[in-house]
């Protein structure tokens, strides 16, 4: 009876990694570049899991086979702690270009688990296809926690780099598939380190499907519904600081030249934007060639500092021949001492920014 329960939780778990397949298949807001190691997990996951229901079935079950038990053993101890490394890749890719030593041992454990047939190294099945865990059972165990470090470190790491705002999630879910999936190392007869597997597969689909719908497809920066959405959380406890930008007679530029040449100066000019600000300024294209940036520094001296930053690096691209426009700008400081209305601490930037653009033409003429 037990077996069967196994086997039937094993067919669930195999059924939705096809269900994500599909959903990954016709996905259209997840990165590209994500896809593929999501892709490659999922197989993985189900080749192992294939494995583990025959380790089950060839030395409890009906199938009683050494062989078959010693094959799905050495499938299983290879390549499941390959699992992190894989959902490592759908958001840090530096593993396989800056990092690739990390990968060393991996295919250490890989190498053990095929020579423990013949020499008992990770796992032993004995003649009477009795499983034991060999000598250098530790070997896996440490690669596993290992690429599991590698895992947790790396989502850290890409969240502090880029100032990703779903970090805490992305924390939480590598800390839930961690301990999910350790249990069975210290209950080997508690099969749940793959329905752990499959679950956060599914999760980490969501979370980064999500994450990347946020971004504006020309330019990079996070959208306008991600804008909105951080504006609906405001904190009334959280002072932030709103400043908006404009590209000066862009109109005129998509007029002239048209709106191919157009885009290509929204991409520059939100390129350098990106470089001029800090990571507590996070920047969102609003729409057309309007920007907007968020952020928690309410220093008057070091917001102007930063904005100071940004129109001396669009100087600089034009000295060196680049068509770059002037950005007019506005912001608005809420110091978290009054009821917020968002939308009236925009509105505020907003006019400073069309005061200072009147004020530019006015010099110009």
């Amino acid at each position: 009876m037990r077996i069967v329960l196994y086997m039937a939780a094993y067919i669930l778990d195999i059924a939705a990694l096809f269900y994500l397949l599909w959903l990954l298949y016709s996905n259209t807001a997840l990165n590209i570049q994500r896809k593929k190691p999501l892709f490659i997990g999922i197989i993985l996951t189900v080749v192992i899991i294939l494995s583990e229901a025959g380790t089950v079935l060839a030395g409890n079950g009906f199938l009683r086979h050494r062989t078959v038990n010693i094959m799905c053993n050495v499938i299983g101890f290879a390549f499941s702690p390959v699992i992190p490394i894989i959902i490592t890749l759908i958001f840090d890719r530096r593993i396989l270009t800056t990092r690739r030593f990390l990968l060393f041992p991996t295919f250490i454990n890989i190498f053990a688990a095929a020579l423990s047939p013949f020499y008992g190294l990770i796992f032993y099945v004995d003649a009477y296809n009795h499983y034991m865990r060999g000598h250098y059972f530790f070997i896996f165990v440490a690669v596993y926690i290992i690429n599991f470090l590698i895992l947790f470190i790396s989502t850290l790491e890409i969240g502090r780099k880029y100032n990703y705002p779903i970090m805490n999630k992305l924390i939480v879910l590598a800390l839930f598939t961690i301990l999910g999936t350790s249990i069975q190392l210290i209950y080997p007869l508690v099969y749940v380190s793959w329905h752990c597997v499959t679950l956060s597969m599914l999760l980490y689909f969501f979370l980064m499907s999500e994450f990347d719908s946020s971004f504006d497809t020309l330019t990079g920066m996070y959208n306008r519904t991600a804008f909105e959405k951080v504006a609906r959380h405001a904190s009334e406890s959280k002072p932030f600081t709103v400043i908006a930008l404009d590209i000066d007679d862009f109109k005129v530029i998509n007029d002239t030249y048209g709106h191919d040449f157009g885009d290509t100066i929204i991409k520059a000019v939100a390129a350098i934007v990106q470089k001029s600000f800090d990571k507590q300024f996070i920047c969102y294209r609003f729409g057309g060639d309007e920007f907007v940036i968020i952020s928690n520094e309410t220093n008057k001296e070091k917001i102007d500092s930063q904005i100071k930053t940004m129109i001396r690096n669009l100087e600089e691209e034009r000295k060196k021949g680049n068509p770059i426009p002037t950005v007019s700008y506005g912001y608005s400081i809420y110091n978290g001492k009054e009821k917020l209305d968002f939308q009236k601490i925009l509105r505020e930037a907003d006019d400073q920014m069309y005061y200072y653009k009147k004020a530019y033409k006015s010099e110009k003429t």
